[in-house]
């Protein structure tokens, strides 16, 4: 099974953030198990960089990406998807637009992401982690 890991489920792993971080910790423990497939989009990578500017040194945020990349496969950015997803209007939130982009290209089976109502209009199925976890257990 593949599935592409949105930006908020790493970034609770990484920080540990509560009440999340048990279901983040499953899911990225099944893609370092290789149980599933996970995928991490390429502008994650970034996001993330950015986001733990506050709370981590960039030494320690550069090695805890590549250890991630080494984790996940990561789905490309290319100006096709990024095209696609400035045409598409059915996302309110560009960033999840992207997602979906990776996601489709991947032929990921599901995005596992803490928001499932931005991914309304999503190729891809949307699922929180918990339910995923869930279904892996079947």
């Amino acid at each position: 099974m593949k599935v592409l890991i949105d930006t908020n489920i790493i970034v609770d792993f990484i920080i540990k953030r509560e009440p999340f971080f048990s279901a983040s910790d499953k899911i990225v423990n099944l893609c370092i198990d290789k149980k599933i497939i996970g995928y991490m989009a390429a502008h994650s990578v970034s996001n993330i960089f950015y986001i733990l500017r506050k709370n981590i040194p960039s030494d320690k945020r550069r090695r805890i990406l590549i250890d991630l990349c080494n984790i996940f496969t990561v789905a490309s950015i290319d100006s096709s998807k990024i095209i696609n997803a400035l045409e598409n209007e059915n996302f309110s939130d560009f960033e999840d637009c992207l997602q979906d982009e990776c996601a489709y290209c991947a032929d990921a089976d599901f995005i596992i992401t803490r928001n499932i109502k931005d991914f309304s209009d999503s190729r891809i199925k949307a699922i929180i982690p918990e339910d995923f976890i869930e279904i892996i257990k079947e």
